[in-house]
This record gives structure tokens, sequence and C-alpha cells, in this order.
């Protein structure tokens, strides 16, 4: 159950990072899930380093922190995936 959980807040956290970044981003759903729970993951351990990773009540903090790093992991993995994407259509145009 652990991994289905993670799978569904990678996923909103995904969703939401999208919707606050400009622009529009051009990573696939799944790879938007993968980021989304790479930002909860690392969000988690920021939390927990400075304390706030469990208190009574909502972890409003841990959300927060979390949030925060789907946002820049998916900005920065979505200029990762179209630099890869173009790269490979360069290659391609040329052979």
């Amino acid at each position: 159950m652990g991994w289905l959980w993670a799978i569904i807040v990678g996923f909103v956290l995904g969703l939401i990072a999208k919707a606050i970044i400009p622009g529009k981003q051009h990573s696939p759903l799944w790879l938007t899930t993968i980021f989304g729970m790479l930002g909860a993951l690392i969000g988690n351990a920021i939390a927990r380093g400075l304390g706030v990773g469990a208190t009574p009540g909502i972890d409003w903090w841990r959300h927060l922190f979390q949030l925060v790093a789907a946002i820049i992991i998916v900005g920065l993995g979505d200029m990762a995936y179209m630099a890869l994407r173009n790269n490979r259509r360069k290659q391609r145009q040329t052979i």
C-alpha cells in the first residue's frame, strides 16, 4: 500500500507543480509523476532535517517542502527532458 500512496502523492504533486510553473511543460504524465514522487521524498527529508517531519495534526510544513521540491524538480526535469528530446531530433536529422 505504501507504493500506491507514493504514486498517488507523486501524481498529485506533479500536476500541482505543472500548474504552478508558468508556460507549457512537455514531459509526459508518467515522468511528471516520477518527478512528483522525488519531490515528495526530498521534501520529507528536508522536513525531517528541520524537525517538522511529524507534527500533531496536518503537517503543513512538510507538505509545503514537498510542493516546493516538486516544483523545482518538475521544472528542471522538464528542461532536461526537452534538451534530450531536441538532441535526439538533431541526431536523426544529421543521419
